[in-house]
This record gives C-alpha cells, sequence and structure tokens, in this order.
C-alpha cells in the first residue's frame, strides 16, 4: 500500500482551524483549554469539538496539545483535560510530559511533543516502545540522521509516524533544551511561557573583550522552508510534515498550507505507487500560494542537507518582505521607485536604516508615473543616511494578496460518481466517493415515458450533479435507464438529498480512528542511567515513569529552581564561531585565536558565556538564574 502523507497545519483557533481544512491540511494541531506550550493559543472545549467535527467529514485529523511539563498539583487538571478531549472527537494528544503516561489517560493516540527533543534512534525507539504512535524529530536533523532513525523503528504496519516541520519559525535551541526564559523572567518555554531572548540584540565579545559582532540579533534564525526537500524527507521516512504557527493568523495559515498541499499534491501525483493522501477532498483556490509574502525571516532549509553558513536572521528577528525595487526620486512628501511590482493603497515598506536597522512605513497613495511608481507614506522617514536614492526597498505587506485571502479562499471538495437506475418499483441513486463509500437511496415512482427522450437524459445529467452547498462534487454522473423516462425536479432533488444524507452517514461510519499503541513489556530500558536538569521531569509521576524504565538517578526540571549555579541554558547546532568563520574545523590553522574560548553574549546587564562542543558540533548559552524573577502560573482556558 502506497504511505500516506499527511499534510499537519497550525491553528491559533477552530476558525482557522477550519480554514487550514478547506486550504487542504490533512490534520490540524491546536490548543486546549491548558497545558500547551504557545501560552495565549488555548481554546474551550466546544470549540474543540466544533473543528472535530468540520474535520471529519474529510476524515482529517484534530490533534490537541497537552505539551508543557506539569507539576504534581496540575497533574489531574491535565488528566481531566484529556478525558475531555478524548469525549470532544479529539484523535491525538502531543505529549511532552512523560507522567501523563502513569495517569489514567482515554484510549486516545499519543503523539510525542517537538520538545521531548527527539535527535537520536535511540530516543525514538524508546518513544515508539512506551506507547507513542507519532514523534515530532528535531528540526535539527539531516537526512541521513533523518533515516537512521526510520531504520531504527521500521516502517509501516504499527511502526510510528515520524513528524517533521517543514514551515515557520526556527527555536535556535533544542527544543526543550532552552531554560534562558525561565532564567531571566521565570517564565519558561516548558511551560507555554517563552519570553524569546533568541530574539533580542546581542554584543559578542572574544575572552580579551574585543567586539565580534555589535548590536546583532545573533540568536535569531532565519525562518525553515523544506519547500525543495519535501520529496527528499519523505523517501527518508517522514510521513508526516507540520507547519508551524499556532499564533499566527488566518492569511499566514492560509497561504502556507495551500502552498503545500499543492507541492505534496505533485509528489503523490509523480509516484502514486508509494504515496497517498491522508484525508479526502481536493481543494480549489481564489489565489495563487506565496508563503515569502507572509512572516518570515527569511528562509533556510537549516540543517537537513548539511551544516549550511546562512541560517542566521541576525539583522532583525521582524518580517522585513521581499525585495521590491530601488528608490530613484524623493519628493517632500512622496517616493519613487523603480519595480517590476504594482504597489498598492495600504502597502506596507521596510528598508535598512543606518547601522542596518530595519525601519518601515505605510503607503497611503500609490501612483503610476511614467515608467516608475510613485508613492506617498503616511509619513516621510527623517533618515538621509538610510533613506536616499539607490536604496532598496522591501515590501513586507502587500494589501492586494492580503484582501484575497481575508475573502472565501478556498474550496475542498470529494469527489464522487453518481449513477441512477431502475428498481422494482422506482429509482435508486448511487453515489460512490473517491475512498469507495457509498451511499444510496431509492424512491417509489412511476415509470412515464419522456415527451422529448434526448432533452429529458440531458436534463437527468445536469440535475442530478448539482451537489450545491455539501462536501461533494460530481466526477461523473451516469443514467442507466432502460428508457429515458421522466423524472419531476420534485423527485430528482428527494432522491439526490437523501442519497448525500446516506453517504454522510456512510462516511462518518467508515471513517479511520486512531489507535491508541500498547507499550512493550517488560518496560523498555531509556537510553540513559541518569537524567539531569535536562530531562525536564518536575513531578512524581514523571520520576515514577523514568524509574520504572530503568532511570537510576533523576534530577530536578530546571523550572524546579533547585539547579544552582552556572549551567548550559540553552543548547544549540547553531554556532556563532561558524557563522563568523571562527570555527577551528573550517579555518584549519589560518585564523589566529580560533581557540579563544570562551566568548560572551552581552545584552544589556545580561552576559552569557558560549562554550563550543566540537566534538558533537553544537553550541552551549550558560547562565544563572536572576534574583528577583517573579514565577508565573498559567491560568485555565474554560
Amino acid at each position: 500500500m502506497p504511505a500516506t502523507l499527511e499534510l499537519l497545519a497550525p491553528a491559533r483557533n477552530a476558525d482557522i482551524g477550519i480554514e487550514a481544512i478547506r486550504h487542504g491540511a490533512d490534520a490540524v494541531y491546536v490548543g486546549g483549554p491548558a497545558f500547551g506550550a504557545r501560552y495565549g493559543a488555548g481554546n474551550t472545549v466546544a470549540d474543540i469539538e466544533r473543528l472535530a467535527a468540520f474535520a471529519h467529514r474529510f476524515h482529517a485529523k484534530i490533534f490537541v496539545t497537552l505539551n508543557t511539563i506539569l507539576r504534581d498539583d496540575e497533574l489531574d487538571e491535565a488528566r481531566r483535560m484529556a478525558w475531555q478531549m478524548f469525549e470532544a472527537g479529539v484523535d491525538a494528544l502531543i505529549v511532552q510530559d512523560m507522567g501523563l503516561l502513569e495517569l489514567d489517560l482515554p484510549p486516545i493516540q499519543l503523539h510525542a511533543s517537538t520538545q521531548t527533543d527527539i535527535r537520536t534512534p535511540e530516543k525514538a525507539k524508546f518513544l515508539a516502545d512506551v506507547g507513542f504512535s507519532q514523534m515530532v524529530l528535531a528540526r535539527e536533523l539531516s537526512l541521513p540522521e533523518i533515516g537512521a532513525i526510520r531504520t531504527k523503528v521500521g516502517a509501516g504496519g504499527t511502526a510510528p509516524i515520524l513528524e517533521f516541520f517543514i514551515h515557520g519559525a526556527l527555536c535556535v535551541a533544542f527544543s526543550g533544551q532552552c531554560y534562558i526564559s525561565h532564567a531571566h523572567t521565570g517564565r519558561s518555554a516548558n511551560r507555554g511561557e517563552c519570553s524569546q531572548a533568541c530574539r533580542l540584540p546581542y554584543n559578542l565579545e572574544d575572552k580579551q573583550g574585543r567586539i565580534v559582532a555589535f548590536d546583532k540579533h545573533l540568536l535569531s534564525m532565519k525562518d525553515n522552508d523544506q519547500s525543495a526537500n519535501l520529496r527528499l524527507l519523505a523517501d527518508a521516512g517522514i510521513r508526516s510534515f507540520k507547519v508551524e504557527g499556532r499564533l499566527k493568523d488566518a492569511a499566514y495559515v492560509k497561504n502556507t498550507t495551500a502552498h503545500y498541499r499543492q507541492l505534496l499534491d505533485r509528489i503523490i501525483e509523480d509516484a502514486p505507487d508509494l504515496y497517498s493522501r491522508a484525508s479526502s477532498g481536493h481543494c480549489s483556490f481564489t489565489f495563487t500560494p506565496r508563503p515569502e509574502k507572509t512572516f518570515n525571516r527569511g528562509a533556510t532549509d537549516y540543517f537537513v542537507n548539511g551544516r549550511q553558513p546562512d541560517i542566521g536572521a541576525f539583522d532583525t528577528p521582524s518580517f522585513a518582505g521581499e525585495a521590491s525595487g530601488t528608490i530613484t526620486r524623493i519628493g517632500p512628501d512622496w517616493f519613487e521607485v523603480d519595480s517590476k511590482e504594482q504597489f498598492a493603497n495600504g502597502d506596507g515598506i521596510s528598508y535598512m536604516s543606518r547601522g542596518r536597522k530595519l525601519a518601515g512605513l505605510r503607503i497611503n497613495v500609490a501612483k503610476r508615473v511614467g515608467q516608475s511608481q510613485r508613492l506617498f507614506p503616511n509619513e516621510m522617514p527623517e533618515d538621509p543616511e538610510g533613506f536616499k536614492v539607490g536604496v532598496e526597498i522591501l515590501r513586507n505587506r502587500d494589501q492586494a494578496f492580503e484582501r484575497l485571502l481575508e475573502k472565501e479562499s478556498a474550496e475542498r471538495r470529494i469527489m464522487v460518481s453518481v449513477e441512477l437506475t431502475e428498481t422494482a418499483d422506482g429509482f435508486a441513486l448511487a453515489l460512490r466517493d473517491e475512498d469507495g463509500i457509498e451511499g444510496r437511496a431509492a424512491i417509489v415512482h412511476a415509470r412515464e415515458a419522456a415527451k422529448n427522450p434526448q432533452r429529458a437524459l440531458v436534463g437527468l445529467g445536469e440535475n442530478l450533479g448539482k451537489l450545491g452547498a455539501t462536501d461533494f462534487k460530481a466526477s461523473e454522473v451516469k443514467v442507466v435507464l432502460g428508457e429515458p423516462w421522466f423524472l419531476p425536479p420534485s423527485a430528482i432533488n428527494a432522491l439526490r438529498r437523501d442519497a448525500v444524507d446516506a453517504l454522510v452517514i456512510a462516511r462518518a461510519a467508515a471513517r479511520p480512528r486512531l489507535p491508541r499503541a500498547a507499550a512493550v513489556e517488560p518496560p523498555a530500558l531509556y537510553p540513559e542511567r541518569e537524567l539531569s536538569y535536562l530531562g525536564n521531569v518536575l513531578n512524581g509521576a514523571a520520576r515514577a515513569f523514568y524509574r520504572r524504565h530503568g532511570v537510576a538517578l533523576i534530577a530536578d526540571a530546571y523550572e524546579a529552581d533547585t539547579t544552582p549555579g552556572d549551567v548550559s541554558l540553552m543548547i544549540t547546532k547553531h554556532c556563532l564561531r561558524y557563522s563568523h568563520s571562527l570555527c577551528p574545523k573550517e579555518a584549519k590553522g589560518w585564523v589566529t585565536g580560533v581557540n579563544a574560548e570562551p566568548m560572551t553574549l552581552v545584552n544589556g546587564k545580561d552576559r552569557l558565556t558560549l562554550r563550543f562542543d566540537c566534538k558533537k558540533c553544537e553550541m552551549h548559552v550558560v547562565g544563572r538564574m536572576k534574583k528577583g524573577r517573579t514565577i508565573s502560573i498559567l491560568p485555565v482556558a474554560h
């Protein structure tokens, strides 16, 4: 059987999730009432139930995030929420805290969150053995590393589905291994409240205090874009292709989902013996997807094809936009640009001002003047050094494109064949969908010869194919009658309506349910015998889980505030030595001072020490907890 390729889209709320399904998502991941790793993206049980009901019409799936680490006093509430999600029709829970596996959970499928930090075949195999059916691999993996994990966990049958981020923001740290936010603000990334210290500007100093880089966003990564690597990822074993963005708006979700839907469909069309769709229905769009037009920090495929020299968004963590021309003239309240783009009233324009700082303005009026375009901004910038003739401008808001996405921009229909036949006492209508599921209806009706047989046949075909506002679209209509009988529109409408209702019921009965994977017995051994604070164990249930799986020494999670002194607050594959041409492996002896460790990141009074593990090709950002932090307790959304 061909392997299914799942497009997994994010949703901040139920309405955006419904749009993701309309635009081609096979599955949507969304936050529940609490305990999701994106604070501010929670949803009520009623909204989750509404989203699941819509998705299931297309045999698409809904996954709910329950992926923070939990205190002991939160475990019972988390257990209750898991049951609520199961009863609301959710297909799977995305989990980080292993303590949940010690609780009385419903028979719902479990997926291992990106926060579980899956970088090795051994870790992936362990998670499969304890009952995870799907797992998000670390963003930092290369194609050979993904292939090695697939080999270890197996393929097909009961083997876990491997999931991988293909688009969106990149956390510079290995997911689940970043503690800067908690150390500096008391807001834990592992509990959904990351303060995004990685997007701040820093100076980089060497051991002697010399400035290597000044006022740059040195821990800020470009955004992930695997558009060119989808087939390679599929061939390596990825089966779920995940778009980041549970805090993003509807336009972002529509645009990126449609983009990857089209790319995955091409792969499936090119290799139908290898790959197939993971849900039902075909999408049509009123726009051409352009992911570069919605929020991004530039594009990188990160480490999929090995270490790359240009993965950082060091100049700005904001959306600079597409390069759209150069300034040719400047007037008192306008400027002209030489550009192939067509600008519109309401467009957003940005440029790099003095010191490589991003500046922006909004266009009130755009006019064509000869071969150039004259743009009248809401306010002219006072920046003679940065805003001048010859400067490149970028467009970070395309008003015309945004307007398209504000409207209904996609339609998703399940293709059906329609067949009208005779019965002993009347007529029957059968609708068979693209999945082979059938709905039938019959009507008792006298056979009456048509006055105009040819017109009657044409009319029957046209009327039977009118499926209107249903989820279905006729791919073919067959009229199999002994002769062209006359059927009044009322009879045709009744047949069609009843057949559609029957097909909807049949599809609901045939919808694939995701089974809960059973843990192997005896319990699988964890790959390590000791867990440091990096194990993120914050509650007694998680401690019991790891003991049951052979871990002898278990330290508290960093969030327990029992880890003293300087520790690695972030571990990352991003290397500032490499990005500044100071890597000892690359320099091969011709750069002096490359072993001058440590280096230091400086932001105001904050100083973070950099240590380099060249054997693993990793960078550690080292620091300690600040005094006077405020520890926040997350509210529950009901």
